[in-house]
């Protein structure tokens, strides 16, 4: 019998704690934390997440800003928008939604934040900070997920663990994190190109699924107690839902769970602790003042 990880449960209890945090810092006269987001366009999932963003934000005592914008918006206006962010002594951290419309650059808008504000931990500077090991902000769901295998403590010294997807927002980063001192993992990055991807995948004491195809993973390729993380979120079409639509992971959860040891649901899994990195990484940013 499989053991979920409750990614909402270990979420509630980082907030109950940041929240803490917040109301000593108010106690003693300190100055109140401030994340904002930017969100260009309307984007069913961004609208979703950011709107959550917001509510979490609320939980803990922290100032939130939701700045909308057109996706007809230029490149250069967003970048004006983000100066003004850069600039603004009360905004801590924020974060620029992705994804953007196709006209303007992710990399040249993502370069353009404050790396002292990302609260995303997408910049080139805290992306080599953690690269060899310093302090820094992490990004937020290879964050999510190592705090989520920590505070399960499900064992990652010495295991294989190979990680589906090489993006720089989840999976390169991911590698790196479970591969440091502390994590000690023994990690495979396959993607798109790799030549029988299955074989590396069913050897893998600890699987995580980030390439965004609903179902890819299935129950012939985990081996019999495995660590799946899933952290696909595609929207499907769905007759039995008020919204017409659904979550789905990457991995086909019905067959997969009872080969696992542990598993993260979608939705439910992965999300909710993304979102809590934002907290943190803001946490981190009004520590500094």
């Amino acid at each position: 019998m499989y053991n979920l990880i409750d990614g909402n449960k270990i979420a509630s209890q980082i907030k109950q704690e940041i929240a803490g945090e917040v109301a000593g810092r108010i106690e003693a006269g300190r100055k109140r934390p401030h994340l904002a987001a930017i969100l260009v366009g309307d984007n069913g999932s961004s609208v979703t997440y950011v709107n959550n963003k917001v509510k979490d934000c609320a939980e803990v005592g922290f100032k939130s800003t939701l700045i909308r914008l057109s996706n007809k918006i230029t490149e250069s206006e967003l970048i004006r928008q983000i100066f003004e962010l850069n600039n603004d002594p009360d905004v801590d951290g924020f974060i620029v939604q992705l994804p953007l419309p196709e006209h303007i650059s992710e990399g040249r808008i993502i370069e353009t934040i404050d790396p002292e504000k990302d609260a995303d931990g997408f910049h080139p500077v805290n992306i080599g900070r953690m690269v060899i090991g310093l302090p820094g902000y992490l990004p937020a769901t290879p964050f999510g997920i190592t705090e989520l295998l920590k505070r399960y403590q499900i064992e990652t010294s010495g295991k294989s663990c190979v990680i589906i997807g090489r993006s720089n927002i989840v999976g390169r980063p991911l590698s790196i994190l479970l591969s440091q001192k502390g994590m000690d993992a023994t990690v495979t990055v396959v993607h798109s190109r790799t030549k029988e991807i299955h074989n590396y995948i069913n050897k893998a004491d600890i699987i995580v699924a980030a390439m965004g195809s609903p179902g890819f993973v299935k129950a012939e390729m985990v081996r019999s107690g495995a660590v799946v993380i899933d952290v696909g979120t595609t929207r499907l079409p769905s007759a039995e839902t008020k919204s017409g639509w659904k979550l789905a992971g990457d991995v086909d959860f019905e067959n997969v769970a009872p080969k696992c040891s542990w598993i993260t649901p979608v939705p439910g899994g992965v999300g909710p602790m993304t979102r809590v990195a934002l907290l943190r990484n803001t946490m981190m940013a009004v520590d500094k003042k």
